[in-house]
């Protein structure tokens, strides 16, 4: 049985080569939520006009991985107090934000950002979205799977890779057996 998940935390290209490494993750696929207009695509959502963010759909298995578990890695290589922003990504497209699916998993969401806030994990208050999810929109297939299509192009090697290697470091004993 597999559960979803769906989340947006600057360039989907990032989340997906990041999360895809975790034990219990059946598939990544980089897409668009949130927006207004039907069937958007990359260069609509990247000029601003649908209203969409970046975000990755998961599926991942409940048994293996639970849905905290994955908004922790989640948390832990975006910067969540940044609104419409990561890093030199600027722009709506790029906000932090989670769709939840269920009751149960805004519930988890919310109290997860709590506990984040009340320990003081970042120096400013977490900004992220939680809201029910909308219609998901698969991107263009060349944006599937792109750091291992793309490892020598420069915003790989600059910003993809380094946080899919953070996550390696930080959830060590949840990554995948074998290549990712």
């Amino acid at each position: 049985m597999t559960a979803t998940a769906t989340l947006g935390g600057g360039c989907f290209w990032c989340l997906e080569a990041a999360l895809r490494q975790l034990d219990g993750v059946a598939s990544v696929v980089s897409g668009y939520a949130g927006g207004h207009v039907e069937k958007p695509d990359y260069r609509s959502v990247c000029d601003g006009d649908t209203g969409h963010a970046e975000v990755v759909e998961i599926r991942f298995d409940p048994a293996v991985i639970d849905y905290r578990t994955l908004l922790e890695a989640f948390f832990a290589i975006h910067d969540p107090t940044t609104p419409n922003r990561q890093g030199n990504d600027v722009g709506t497209q790029y906000r932090s934000v989670i769709f939840t699916h269920d009751a149960e998993q805004e519930r988890t969401a919310r109290a997860l950002i709590a506990e984040l806030d009340a320990a003081r994990v970042w120096p400013a208050p977490i900004v992220t979205e939680v809201l029910p999810a909308p219609r998901f929109w698969p991107a263009e297939e060349y944006h599937q799977d792109y750091l291992a299509r793309n490892p020598a192009q420069a915003y790989c090697q600059a910003v993809v890779a380094p946080k899919a290697a953070k996550l390696r470091q930080k959830f060590a004993s949840r990554l995948k057996r074998g290549p990712p």
